[in-house]
Order: structure tokens, then C-alpha cells, then sequence
């Protein structure tokens, strides 16, 4: 449930520089890249968590806001339509592209490109938030047609862009002064993909996908809050020509509960406790989640006392232990008196007002 720690992700401490982010950043997309890890779906989950990571720590004001409120800085949509970039030019951003392409004069078509993260909103109630549930959402998924294997063409009928030749790019020169400036560009009429379709896929419509619906186990644990969510690696819509799946986020929203109100760990009730109780002190019995407990009640308690029942409120994620229960006693005045119950509280309370 709680994602890790980014500066734990990228393995460098909290007071590290921008350079030192962005060298372990490299070190660690050399080694879980996708493109150096075909087909290891692990890798492809190490690689992401690690570059959201760094799209955070990376940039110095996304930084001073995690610094200051953690993941609750951020929202599932924040990462929305991940898309990994690829090995050569996230390389080539850090000053170290592949120098064998740079000189051959081709750059090759784009490749796998991976789906979008989708989002799930569940509503619990509060008793499936403190005991933790196991459940199963139905989400609709784009899957690639396994007729036409996602490229949208009846198979035998996809041929080479003749705009691009099949490279997926356009190149353009432009003469600025002594020197030569090319300009390369995805190919307009196949977007980038170096294949046109002759004739669409009889089973997708020439979509390259088909819409299912998916059963998903998922897992909410104990303590879950309002609004926390659950990332579910390799769930999202799958990818483009190979590329990894997206992520699927589960949004948990928690009902009110009628008799508590939640504050964090915490929780809080009110109690009822008649005038003779709160004068001379005694006992009551008081709801919790989980039952019922006993309630000492001093002597000459005043009306909306605050007292704490530790340990009798929501788990802490990942630990066994609970906050607490709050209690607030209101003392309840009788409203209608016998003459003679009034002449006795006048005789006992002689100075009150």
C-alpha cells in the first residue's frame, strides 16, 4: 500500500545534490531499462517507480513540495499517461546518446510505446477500512487484437510509409548561415510508425484493439484512509507495439460511519451521561468499533469532556498498533421536575446560581 521513499528509490539522501539525483537516476536506468530488460516485467515496474522518482526529485520545485508533504503532494493523476522514454534519447538528454546513430544518419522507427495508467474509485465503508478488505473490480480494458497484433491492419496488408520509407520520420534540412540545421520529425502520415494500413482489421476496425472488461483481485489493507490509493503494477491499458502495460490506480473513498468521526488514526463519539452520574461519578458503556467498553466517570465531570480510550480507534498501515477513541460526555439536564425535586436541588445547591 505505502509507496517508497523517492530519495530511498533512487538511493541517495535527502540533503543530495541535483547532479547526485541525476547520477544515481542514470545508473539505475542502465540497469532496469526496457528496452535492456525485453520481456522482464519486473524490470519494466523497477524502471517506473524509479522514473517517477526522478521526475520528482528531479525538478527543484516538485522536490520542495514532497520535501514538505510527502506522497500526499501528489495524485494518481500526476502520473497519468506514463509513457517510458526510450533508452537512446533519454541518453542522449543526459549528454550520452548512442554515438552509432548519431553518425549513421538513421535513427530508426519509434519504438514500443507503454499504456496509459487508468484509475479506480471504490467507496468502503468504515468497518472495511479497520479490518481490511479483499474484493474484486471489474475494469474495461483496450487488450491488442490478436488478429492484427495491435498495428489496427488485416495481416498481409500493412506495407512501408511511402512519405517516410518506413523510418517513421521526416527529416528536413535548413540552411542557417555556413551551417546545415536538420530537423527530424515523426512522420505525418503514419504518425511516427513507418507502416500504413492497406486494408483495417476485420475484428478491430482497423482500432488495433478490442474492449474487455477485467476481473481484478485487489487488496485494501487496515487503517486504509479517505482518499489513499492503491498502485497496482502492469493493470493499466496495455502498451503499443510490445511497449509494458500501464499502472491501475485504485482510489478508496471510506462512507461516514454514523456514530464516529474520523481523524487520522483516531476516532471520536459523543456519550450521553445523566446529571447524577456527571454529580457523583460512576460508569457507562460506550460503542466502539468493535464492541463495547466501560467508561470511568468522574465526579463532577462537566458537560463535553473529552476522554480517551487508547488503543480503540483505527490501525496504523503496517502495524499492529491503534489510535485511540475520544469520547465526549454531554450531560443530560432532566427537563420537567416535581415541585419537591426542585425544592430538594434548591436545599442542595444552596449557592448556584
Amino acid at each position: 500500500m505505502d509507496k517508497r521513499d523517492y530519495y530511498e528509490t533512487l538511493g541517495v539522501g535527502r540533503d543530495a545534490s541535483q547532479d547526485e539525483i541525476k547520477k544515481a537516476f542514470r545508473q539505475l536506468a542502465r540497469k532496469y531499462h526496457p528496452d535492456l530488460n525485453k520481456g522482464s516485467k519486473e524490470a519494466e515496474a523497477r524502471f517506473k517507480e524509479v522514473n517517477e522518482a526522478y521526475q520528482v526529485l528531479g525538478d527543484p520545485q516538485k522536490r520542495t513540495e514532497y520535501d514538505q508533504a510527502g506522497h500526499a503532494a501528489f495524485s494518481p493523476e500526476d502520473f497519468a499517461g506514463y509513457t517510458p522514454p526510450r533508452y537512446d534519447d533519454l541518453f542522449r538528454d543526459f549528454g550520452l546518446g548512442d554515438i552509432f546513430n548519431v553518425f549513421s544518419g538513421r535513427t530508426g522507427r519509434p519504438r514500443s510505446r507503454a499504456g496509459a495508467d487508468l484509475r479506480y474509485d471504490i467507496a468502503i465503508s468504515l468497518m472495511d477500512a479497520f479490518s481490511g478488505i479483499k474484493t474484486t473490480v471489474d475494469v474495461p480494458h483496450d487488450y491488442e487484437c490478436t488478429t492484427c497484433h495491435g498495428t489496427g491492419g488485416q495481416p498481409g496488408f500493412m506495407r512501408d510509409c511511402p512519405t517516410c520509407h518506413g523510418t517513421g520520420e521526416v527529416r528536413q534540412v535548413q540552411q542557417s548561415g555556413q551551417q546545415q540545421v536538420v530537423m527530424i520529425r515523426p512522420c505525418p502520415d503514419c504518425g511516427g510508425r513507418g507502416t500504413i494500413i492497406g486494408k483495417p482489421c476485420e475484428t478491430c476496425g482497423g482500432r488495433g484493439t478490442i474492449r474487455k472488461t477485467r476481473h481484478i483481485e485487489v487488496s485494501i489493507p487496515s487503517g486504509v484512509g479517505d482518499g489513499q490509493f492503491l498502485r497496482i503494477a502492469g493493470e493499466g491499458e496495455p502498451g503499443m507495439d510490445t511497449g509494458p502495460p500501464g499502472d491501475l490506480y485504485v482510489v478508496v473513498h471510506v462512507h461516514p460511519h454514523p456514530s464516529f468521526e474520523r481523524h487520522g488514526a483516531d476516532l471520536h463519539s459523543t456519550a450521553e451521561v445523566g446529571l447524577r452520574t456527571a454529580l457523583l461519578g460512576g460508569e457507562i458503556t460506550v460503542a466502539t468499533l468493535t464492541g463495547t467498553a466501560r467508561l470511568t466517570i468522574p465526579a463532577g465531570t462537566q458537560s463535553h469532556t473529552l476522554f480517551r480510550l487508547r488503543g480503540q480507534g483505527m490501525p496504523h498501515i503496517g502495524s499492529k498498533s491503534r489510535g485511540d477513541l475520544l469520547v465526549k460526555v454531554v450531560v443530560t439536564i432532566p427537563k420537567h421536575l416535581t415541585e419537591k425535586q426542585r425544592e430538594m436541588v434548591r436545599e442542595a445547591f444552596p449557592s448556584l446560581a
